[in-house]
């Protein structure tokens, strides 16, 4: 069965950074085309919010998100809670994200942080203290209104647990996107109400034992992700998008989305149609109704 032929939702991408805009328009066409049906676009500061909303007024299969990642909380205008609550108020089935905390950026040098920071300059960090306060004030946002959060975490999983633990939380749930803790964190984590993101990047040997942790996570709270643009997948892992990844820079086409389903489905002893069937109601049970066929 070509994995492509089977439908599939992406619990978690950045499309609107796919550039240039001739390509991110193609892309989408090409990611319909191989089965993506709806896609959670996650904003990451102000100034990509715009075009976050933008895709969701232009693209029914875009639900949008909106929130400030750890990585640019040092970005954030003196309204920047009330824009938030705005675009939210817009969209009514948006979510707020990508939002969090992470320890591995704070030991980065500069060459590492303008590299990573791509298009929007290089990252200046926040201390923890910084953003564990800015990702409080829009996870209480997301409680407020009822809308699924999707969390960032890396380097700092026991310290979100125990942010997790005392906050008020959505009663619908939320994301960990590309769930990077331990088995020991899951039922925890899965106490409160998460999802776990699984995300191409699992299939690189280097991402083995984090793979592995992917068997002890109920299958009714798996999430498959693209990532798009970031996270690219092992060659292997590209299928039919191998030339247009190669060809633009090293971006992740958001159509691999079909194969990364097809290989969670393989690696956790799923029949790929039924693996797609739960996808679907773990999609709609986080994210509401927003998918369309």
């Amino acid at each position: 069965m070509n994995p492509t032929d089977v439908p599939s939702w992406d619990a978690h991408n950045h499309v609107q950074s796919i550039e240039p805009l001739a390509t991110r328009e193609q892309w989408m066409t090409e990611a319909a085309a191989a089965g993506v049906r709806s896609m959670l676009v996650n904003g990451t500061c102000e100034s990509d919010w715009d075009a976050v909303a933008e895709l969701a007024r232009t693209n029914p299969g875009v639900i949008p998100s909106f929130g400030y990642h750890p990585w640019r909380v040092s970005l954030r205008s003196a309204n920047w809670i009330d824009r938030l609550r705005s675009l939210l108020a817009e969209f009514p089935s948006a979510g707020v994200g990508e939002i969090g905390i992470d320890g591995w950026i704070l030991e980065q040098d500069p060459a590492s942080l303008a590299r990573w920071g791509g298009r929007l300059g290089a990252v200046v960090p926040a201390s923890m203290e910084v953003q564990d306060a800015v990702f409080l004030e829009q996870l209480a946002l997301a409680a407020e209104l009822n809308r699924p959060a999707s969390i960032h975490c890396i380097q700092a999983w026991g310290h979100l647990l125990e942010l997790l633990q005392k906050a008020r939380l959505p009663s619908r749930g939320f994301l960990l996107h590309s769930y990077g803790g331990s088995r020991e964190l899951v039922k925890p984590f899965a106490d409160l109400g998460a999802r776990f993101g699984f995300s191409g990047a699992l299939g690189h040997l280097r991402k083995q034992r984090q793979l592995a942790v992917f068997r002890s996570i109920p299958l009714d709270r798996l999430l498959i992700e693209s990532d798009a643009p970031y996270q690219l997948p092992p060659t292997e892992w590209m299928g039919p998008f191998a030339d247009s990844i190669a060809a633009e820079a090293a971006q992740n086409h958001p159509g691999t989305l079909a194969i990364i389903q097809h290989q969670a489905a393989q690696f956790l002893g799923q029949d790929l149609c039924a693996f797609s069937a739960q996808m679907e109601r773990n999609y709609i049970n986080l994210f509401g109704t927003g998918v369309h066929t």
